[in-house]
């Protein structure tokens, strides 16, 4: 019997038009690509030209060692978003592999479709709070590799929710 692997994606109509999504990126095995600092700085830039490209406004971002966090939202009814990621991933893993000789992200990735608009401040803040919870800065703001292509996000920097995606949120127990 040959594995097969699970599929994570919902119908393809699910991913297209105005909507807003959150999504997780890894790296290969998790290896830190991203601690190189120059590797960083690129990364964002080919996020903001992929995101113009296809029509993707980039509301919080957020590229950790390992992994990168994104919050976008499709502004026009034929926005793509699997189209997005897959463009966005084929292009920086190509240009990796051929500079490093490493394949750079892993072959799945994580989304969240957002069902209420509201929810994208909190999300947004989970997003940019990243490298605190994980002690790579005392403030969001002062972490180089996190930011918004759509607003001025450290001036708003005292976040008053807390977010947790879904499967991270503790189950209540029946009884």
């Amino acid at each position: 019997m040959l594995f097969q692997r699970k599929n994570i994606r919902l119908p393809s109509s699910r991913y297209r038009g105005k909507q807003i999504y959150f999504v997780t990126l890894c790296c290969e095995d998790r290896r830190p690509i991203f601690a190189n600092e120059s590797l960083g700085h690129w990364l964002v830039t080919e996020l903001s030209k992929s995101a113009a490209a296809q029509n993707f406004s980039i509301h919080a971002y957020c590229v950790m060692p390992d992994h990168v966090h994104v919050l976008v939202e499709g502004v026009l009814d034929a926005c793509d978003f699997v189209r997005f990621i897959s463009s966005f991933k084929q292009q920086t893993g190509f240009y990796y592999k051929k500079k490093i000789g490493r394949r750079l992200w892993q072959s799945a990735y994580y989304d969240h479709i957002l069902r209420k608009p509201v929810a994208a401040d909190a999300v947004a803040w989970y997003i940019w709070l990243n490298p605190v919870r994980k002690g790579l800065c005392s403030a969001p703001q002062d972490y180089s590799f996190s930011g918004s292509l759509t607003l001025d996000w450290r001036s708003r920097c005292s976040p008053a929710q807390t977010w947790l995606p879904p499967w991270k949120t503790p189950q209540k127990m029946p009884g």
